[in-house]
């Protein structure tokens, strides 16, 4: 976007700039058009074979990813995933990803979107760029809605986790200062 810069890349990552990868015909292969926030790549590899690659960069397969997130929200088509949840990088795509015309969106880089016209869609990053994407308003809107569920159901399970460690560590006593008023409750009943 930026700049026009369409740098030919043999190996990336999805990282925390990353905003899109589009698929891309290149002679008779398809290839991948990768959107970061300053700067635009092409990679000699498919949209889903950066995400593949990317999850296992970040320790677990594209399968276990889609597991994962069937397990967390039922999600079974379409699957939204968690390419890296230490950086709460999240990619959503706009099809089938078995599809070639499959677009991987970055939830966390989407500012606005609006309905163009009936197979259309008008995102705006964060960035303050914006793209015409060939996908009904309807359907984009229903994978950012899918793609929250999975976010607001990994922080769930990760502040499950915190509040049973906090437990094992401190027992019932422990004085949390994070929002759970029944510990404090709890702490001051133990003081005396």
């Amino acid at each position: 976007m930026t700049g026009n810069t369409r740098n030919l890349v043999e190996e990336y990552e999805i990282n925390p700039f990353t905003m899109i990868i589009i698929p891309e015909e290149y002679g008779s292969r398809v290839y991948s058009r990768v959107i970061e926030l300053e700067e635009e790549y092409l990679s000699p590899f498919r949209p889903i074979d950066i995400i593949k690659k990317s999850c296992k960069y970040f320790g677990s397969s594209y399968e276990g990813r889609k597991e994962g997130t069937k397990q967390l929200t039922g999600i079974t088509h379409k699957t939204p995933i968690i390419v890296d949840p230490i950086s709460s990088i999240y990619f959503m795509p706009t099809s089938s990803p078995t599809k070639p015309d499959c677009i991987w969106v970055s939830h966390e880089h989407v500012l606005f979107h609006k309905k163009v016209d009936a197979h259309s869609t008008q995102v705006t990053f964060r960035n303050k760029k914006s793209m015409i994407l060939p996908v009904s308003h309807h359907s984009f809107e229903n994978q950012l809605l899918r793609t929250s569920l999975l976010r607001t159901k990994f922080m769930q399970r990760m502040k499950e986790t915190e509040r049973k460690a906090l437990y094992l560590l401190h027992g019932p006593r422990f004085n949390d200062s994070q929002g759970y008023p029944h510990a404090s409750l709890v702490s001051e009943v133990y003081k005396d």
